[in-house]
């Protein structure tokens, strides 16, 4: 409220991460880009998967090359190298839905929220499995992926579109991300950022990166979405 200059805190739309938000699928994207990485020459540890994580591939792929080969390489073959990672990923699991998350929709759609997705991820597989497996909590016409924006995360971009398709501002808006690179561009947007620690990644890399809350699971975030939501005196 401070920073938007507020009198009245009234949240109307929720962005969601996909991976390691909506998925417990970051531990197999972290091996399809190591072994895809390793077939083309590039070093890229699982660690590493974790903090490239939300950026589109295509961008992750030129910066590495660029660190690791010193040269710029055209997206064509970016695209090449990021399409064998998919079919490694593809190859290792279906996805499995975070536990509880479902339960924190249902909860926010009571509310009155309205529930969106922004993903760096570009593979056409998981948008469908998406729009299957959310389709009656999320607004499927409304999830903003990596071919919908010229720049991903850290850049605002993505969330800034997601706002625009939700019809909602900064201000009222709540991003829920689980990587720092996500963080980053959700607090670039102006939102309101819930982190979720599903991953190996220390809090304090969630926190530098901006996140305004952390948690560990998404029972505990629908907690405390009721218990935030139930007292009228914290929104105004």
């Amino acid at each position: 409220m401070k920073e938007h200059g507020l009198e009245v805190y009234k949240p109307k739309s929720v962005l969601f991460d996909m991976d390691g938000v909506l998925y417990d699928s970051m531990k197999y994207h972290a091996i399809a880009w190591n072994k895809a990485m390793a077939k083309y020459g590039i070093d890229m540890t699982e660690h590493q998967a974790y903090l490239y994580e939300g950026m589109r591939g295509v961008e992750a792929i030129a910066i590495m090359c660029r660190e690791q080969w010193g040269r710029e390489i055209p997206e064509s073959e970016a695209m090449e190298m990021y399409m064998e990672k998919s079919r490694i990923f593809h190859s290792l699991t279906s996805a499995e839905i975070m536990p509880g998350v479902k339960e924190l929709q249902r909860t926010m759609l009571d509310i009155g929220l309205s529930i969106s997705v922004v993903t760096g991820s570009g593979q056409p597989p998981l948008l469908e499995k998406l729009s299957n497996d959310f389709r009656d909590y999320i607004d499927t016409a409304r999830i903003v992926s990596a071919k919908d924006v010229n720049k991903g995360k850290p850049a605002p971009d993505p969330y800034l579109l997601g706002m625009k398709r939700a019809g909602s501002t900064p201000a009222e808006t709540i991003v829920v991300e689980n990587a720092p690179l996500g963080v980053q561009s959700g607090k670039a947007a102006g939102c309101f950022v819930i982190a979720v620690n599903t991953g190996p990644l220390p809090d304090s890399v969630l926190s530098e990166s901006g996140a305004d809350i952390i948690f560990h699971d998404m029972f505990v975030v629908r907690k405390a979405i009721n218990e935030f939501f139930s007292n009228e005196k914290t929104l105004c």
